[in-house]
C-alpha cells in the first residue's frame, strides 16, 4: 500500500541533496491553531433527512451556531450526505452546498472550528447489508472524486479552522479493504492540501477495538484519529426503534449490571443474542475506560491525538442513570485529553428541546473540564 509513498520519499530526499537544499517540514496544525476539545454533532440537517427546501434551510439557523458557542462547546461535527449534496447524475446541488458554506461561515463567526464529516454515501451506509463501495473499484474512485469536489469547495477555508472526516463509520469485511481506501483517498486530498487535518475512523463502525487493525499514512502528522462509543447499547440505544433491542423497555442501571437478566423472559430470539452478545454486561468507569483503552494506545503509539466524533444517550432512560453515564465517559475523556463530540445537537439524541433551549444539567457536564 505504501509502495509508492515510499518511493516518492526516496526520490525526493535525492533529490534534496542533489540541489543541496533542506527538505520542508509541513506543519502539524494541531500545534497551529486546530485545537479542540468538546463539540456537538449538528446532525440530520444535511445528513440523513428528507427534509429540503425551506423546511431544509430552517432546521439549522445561525442562531443554532450562536446556542452552541453560548452553551460552551467549541466545535461543531457537520455530517453530510452524498444524495443531499448531488443528484443521482452526480451534479452537485447548490443549494445543499449554500448550505455547508453557511454552517461554515456561522462556525467561525463564534469562533467554533468544524468537520466536515462525510456521513453516509450511495455506495456506503454503515448499517447497511450492501456495500458496494467494498466491491466496485468506480464507487472507490467515486469517493475519491466526491472528496476533490469538497476539497474545491473547501480548501479556501483556513487549515486551523475547519478538517475534513473522509468516511463516517468503515464497515468493511476485512480491515484491509479500509486501510487501502483511506491510503487513496488521502493521497488524492494531499495533492493539494498537505496541511489540512483530515479525521480517520477504524474499521467496523469506528470501534475502539478495531484500532490495532487500522492503519494511517505512516509520516502524515496532521491526522485525527477518531472513534465512536455506545456503550452499553442496552442504556445508550434504550427503545431505539433501528437496533435489535428495540423492543426491550424494562429497567436499566449504570454504574453496574446494565439489565438484570431476569428481564429477559419476554425477549424475542433476535433481542436475547444483541442482549447476551454485546448490548449488556457490568459497567462502571474503569470498565468504560478499558473499553477505549485500544484507541487510547494505538494513538499514543502513533503520536496523533484521539477524537470521539460521536458518543450520547437517546432519551428514554431516567435522567440520573444518565448524567451518571455522561459524568464518567466525559471524565475518561478528559483525562486522557481526547476531544468529543456530542450525538447529536438537535434531532434523536439531542442537548436542546424543541424551542432550543439548553439542557442545563446535560451541558454542564459535556462542557466541564
Amino acid at each position: 500500500m505504501y509502495r509508492n509513498v515510499i518511493t516518492f520519499f526516496i526520490a525526493l530526499s535525492i533529490g534534496m541533496i542533489l540541489n543541496g537544499c533542506k527538505t520542508k517540514e509541513i506543519k502539524n496544525n494541531f500545534d497551529e491553531g486546530f485545537k479542540i476539545r468538546t463539540g456537538v454533532n449538528v446532525s440530520h440537517w444535511l445528513s440523513q433527512s428528507g427534509k429540503r427546501g425551506e423546511a431544509r434551510e430552517n432546521y439549522i439557523v445561525e442562531a443554532d451556531f450562536d446556542t452552541i458557542a453560548a452553551m460552551g462547546f467549541d466545535h461543531v461535527r457537520l455530517p453530510i450526505d452524498e444524495m443531499q449534496l448531488w443528484d443521482d447524475n452526480g451534479n452537485q446541488e447548490k443549494e445543499a452546498f449554500r448550505l455547508l458554506h453557511y454552517a461554515v461561515k456561522w462556525a467561525f463567526k463564534n469562533n467554533l472550528r468544524i468537520i466536515v464529516d462525510l456521513h453516509i454515501i450511495r455506495s456506503h451506509y454503515f448499517n447497511a447489508k450492501v456495500k458496494p463501495l467494498w466491491t466496485d473499484p468506480a464507487e472507490q474512485d467515486k469517493l475519491v472524486n466526491l472528496w476533490q469536489q469538497l476539497s474545491e469547495q473547501l480548501k479556501k477555508y483556513p487549515t486551523n479552522m475547519l478538517a475534513y472526516e473522509i468516511l463516517n463509520e468503515a464497515v468493511a469485511d476485512n480491515s484491509e479493504d479500509w486501510n487501502n481506501l483511506i491510503d487513496k483517498v488521502v493521497t488524492s486530498i494531499r495533492k493539494t492540501e498537505p496541511e489540512r487535518i483530515i479525521v480517520i475512523g477504524s474499521n467496523m463502525w469506528q470501534s475502539a477495538n478495531t484500532f490495532p487493525e487500522l492503519k494511517v499514512p505512516v509520516g502524515d502528522k496532521n491526522i485525527l484519529l477518531s472513534f465512536h462509543f455506545y456503550t452499553p447499547m442496552s442504556i445508550t440505544h434504550h427503545k431505539a426503534s433501528w437496533t435489535d433491542i428495540a423492543e426491550y423497555d424494562g429497567p436499566v442501571n449504570y454504574p453496574g449490571l446494565a439489565v438484570d437478566s431476569s428481564c429477559y423472559k419476554d425477549l424475542s430470539p433476535k433481542a436475547l443474542e444483541a442482549m447476551r452478545s454485546y448490548c449488556n454486561g457490568y459497567f462502571d468507569k474503569q470498565v468504560l475506560a478499558d473499553l477505549m483503552k485500544p484507541a487510547i494506545d494505538v494513538a499514543k503509539a502513533l503520536h496523533l491525538p484521539l477524537y470521539c466524533g460521536e458518543y450520547g444517550i437517546y432519551p428514554t432512560i431516567p435522567e440520573e442513570i444518565s448524567l451518571r453515564w455522561y459524568k464518567d465517559v466525559c471524565e475518561i475523556f478528559n483525562e486522557n485529553k481526547i476531544a468529543y463530540a456530542h450525538w447529536g445537537y438537535k434531532g434523536d439524541f439531542p442537548v436542546v428541546d424543541e424551542n432550543s433551549v439548553p439542557n442545563k444539567k446535560l451541558v454542564s457536564i459535556l462542557t466541564a473540564e
